[in-house]
């Protein structure tokens, strides 16, 4: 199976730090529906309205999850159901010779996600319809009582295997060109899901109050400072407890963590309006804090991006707090952008003052 992605709901909404592997059109992919905050969910998702997935690809279709903490129905309102769809959004045909088969399991239920068991479910027909799933998934009293249920937090998988008839291959194939390009690359999207969705970790992170999990060998990969407390000899941390970070807020660490597994930034950071956790107003103070993390760490390139952007954030009722920050930590590029701009102020200044002394000199003659 290949992996599909990661979509991640927080408290009750579709997080856009969600992942979209668009390149993978394998024949056969799982994509992992992550939930953070399940008690808000069912509290603020009605019986019959849904939380939708990021979109995602399998075999060249495009699809979507709908999770619906109270049933999809009245008959279901005691249920969790889960729901997939095809989301083909230039409303092109679906071929009638392509079907598929798909399973909805809880992450750690290893069994159920084996193609031979996949391959054992029913067979459906894309041309037939476009939602499929499960009304009754898990009864919610039995789902709250499980060990699927960790931390108010549970996982999703979703396995799809699409099967084409001899007719739907040859009619691929004849339409498909002969010369074989190769995907572009997709390391971060699979390390930035491995983040999300937290298979696998090894170390857990207490900050103000939030708990992030993540993988020791990835941290010490792109951290020296980083590697020095993960893997040397005065190593902190276990499986069983959490090491705490005091010296910055959730939100950063957050996007700390991010820009260690897919060495980039949201978008949210530069074209911010529409958001409600970052106001353009605390975009910069967001960069600043991000700079400091990235000394702390020894995160080279990301110290240099947030440099990068505090430069176009430099302006007369900013530098001075700007110039200060590149002093404190050795920022010579940002620092040399403060000089610059403080000495063009300058001149203004001088040219609006001599500009004065002529205009007075002329009103007293």
């Amino acid at each position: 199976m290949s992996f599909a992605g990661v979509s991640l709901t927080v408290d009750g909404k579709a997080s856009g730090s969600a992942w979209d592997i668009a390149a993978d059109s394998s024949d056969s992919g799982y994509h992992l529906f992550v939930v953070r905050g399940y008690s808000r969910t069912k509290d603020d998702t009605p019986n019959g309205k849904s939380i939708e997935s990021q979109q995602f690809r399998v075999g060249g279709y495009r699809w979507l999850i709908d999770y619906y903490p109270n049933g999809c129905e009245d008959c279901n309102i005691d249920f969790i159901s889960f729901y997939l769809s095809l989301d083909e959004e230039d409303g092109r045909p679906v071929d009638e010779h392509v079907t598929f088969q798909f399973g909805f399991s809880f992450i750690d239920q290893v069994e159920m996600q084996e193609a031979s068991s996949i391959r054992t479910s029913g067979r459906w027909n894309l041309s037939d319809d476009e939602y499929w799933g499960y009304p009754c998934f898990v009864t919610r009293r039995l789902f709250e009582r499980s060990g699927h249920l960790k931390n108010d937090s549970f996982t999703v998988r979703c396995d799809i295997i699409v099967t084409r008839t001899a007719n739907a291959a040859d009619e691929r194939s004849s339409s498909s060109s002969s010369v074989v390009v190769s995907p572009p690359p997709c390391i971060q999207q699979h390390l930035g899901g491995l983040l999300l969705s937290g298979e696998g970790a090894d170390v857990t992170f207490e900050d103000g109050g939030e708990t992030f999990v993540a993988h020791r060998c990835v941290l010490a990969a792109r951290s020296p400072v980083f590697r020095a407390g993960l893997l040397g000899p005065m190593k902190e941390g276990t499986t069983t407890s959490a090491i705490r970070i005091d010296d910055m807020e959730p939100k950063v660490f957050r996007l700390l963590l991010r820009f260690i597994y897919c060495d980039s930034l949201p978008e949210i950071l530069s074209a911010s309006d529409n958001d409600d956790d970052y106001c353009c107003d605390d975009v910069m103070m967001m960069w600043q804090h991000l700079l400091v993390a990235a000394d702390i760490y020894d995160l080279r390139k990301l110290k240099l991006v947030c440099e990068e952007s505090l430069c176009d954030s430099i302006e007369a009722t900013t530098v001075a707090g700007i110039l200060a920050l590149a002093e404190q930590h050795n920022c010579q590029g940002l620092k040399d952008a403060c000089l610059d701009f403080g000495n063009s102020l300058r001149e203004e200044e001088n040219k609006t003052r001599d500009l004065v002394l002529k205009l007075e000199d002329t009103c007293l003659k």
